[in-house]
């Protein structure tokens, strides 16, 4: 009699499959859960990270040009809206045109969505959507009337988790959601120097450092791992060529970690790393082409001189 194999949650396979590569992966989305959306809002505030502050300045700054671009009977969509806090902006400036239909934030962290309702009911109707990006687009389009139109927000410079190469494909796969005339408003993280990059992604306190070995406490938890998180140490490091900051888990020992819920084992080298996250940084240019390529024409950019970040507003043609 041949035994049926587990079946594995979207977790447990994306696990498995990232620790069988010969370098050992796991997915950025997985840093979400409650502990991790929380570590994230404390990370937004340190003095070294500056991404989060800056786009909050620019948003600021140029809500109201932005809710004059859009048009009537606006629904608001956000892909990755994290607690909403910096969208109280748009909301706000669409609201005193009259043109908000409603919001709807869209993210993989019930946390998240809890927090993002609870700060922006009072602009209106908020219909949180529990989804990956394009699959939660795909349910706000669908559901929106022949009158209203879409803003699509895409902020805190969360397209640097991409690989440079899915980025162009990413974008035409928005593009096919959208009808002529909808809006998006990305939020890209520009090149700076190396150090002030790497101080942003490796902070005095170790917030991002409990930050990323949070990961390895959800593989314990939730796929029976036996990772032993004192034995890994956090590392970014910059990717001239790349442009990206990258961010790993070092194994400080030789050592076998065993996942049960999987079960196997997974063998690791002193210093080898679990490479967790890509954080890529943008030109002003290479926006632009990817509008293009994508099928957007660039509305407007504006960019931060304090730390160097840019808001791309694009409309479909």
């Amino acid at each position: 009699m041949t035994l049926a194999a587990p079946v594995l949650s979207t977790f447990e396979a994306d696990v498995l499959a990232g620790l069988t590569q010969p370098q050992k992966k796991l997915s950025a989305r997985y840093f979400y859960d409650e502990t991790g959306s929380l570590l994230f809002e404390v990370i937004t505030r340190l003095p070294e990270y500056g991404l989060t502050r800056a786009d909050e300045r620019l948003l600021k700054r140029y809500a109201d040009r932005i809710a004059a671009e859009a048009q009537p009977h606006t629904v608001v969509a956000e892909l990755g809206s994290g607690t909403g806090t910096k969208t109280a902006q748009i909301l706000r400036a669409l609201a005193a045109d009259a043109k908000l239909a409603r919001y709807c934030p869209i993210d993989i962290s019930p946390t998240a969505l809890d927090l993002c309702r609870q700060a922006l009911a009072a602009f209106g109707a908020v219909e949180p959507v529990l989804a990956d990006y394009l699959d939660g687009l795909g349910s706000v389009t669908e559901a929106r009337s022949g009158g209203e139109s879409l803003l699509l927000l895409f902020l805190g410079s969360t397209i640097g988790n991409f690989e440079r190469a899915e980025m162009p494909g990413f974008f035409r796969g928005i593009n096919q959601k959208l009808q002529p005339g909808d809006l998006v408003l990305i939020g890209a993280d520009l090149v700076k120097p190396e150090a002030e990059l790497l101080a942003a992604y490796d902070d005095a306190l170790g917030v991002t450092a409990a930050f990323n070995l949070n990961v390895l406490r959800r593989v314990n938890q939730e796929c029976g791992g036996e990772f032993d998180l004192r034995s890994f140490a956090h590392a970014a490091r910059w990717n001239r060529d790349e442009r990206r900051i990258e961010m790993h888990l070092v194994s400080r020992v030789h050592q076998t970690v065993a996942v049960r819920g999987l079960g196997m084992a997974f063998e690791f080298h002193e210093d080898e790393t679990i490479w967790t996250e890509s954080s890529h940084k943008f030109t002003v240019a290479e926006l632009e082409e990817f509008a293009a390529g994508a099928g957007f024409e660039t509305v407007a950019t504006w960019t931060d001189e304090e730390w160097p970040f840019a808001e791309s507003l694009w409309r479909a043609v």
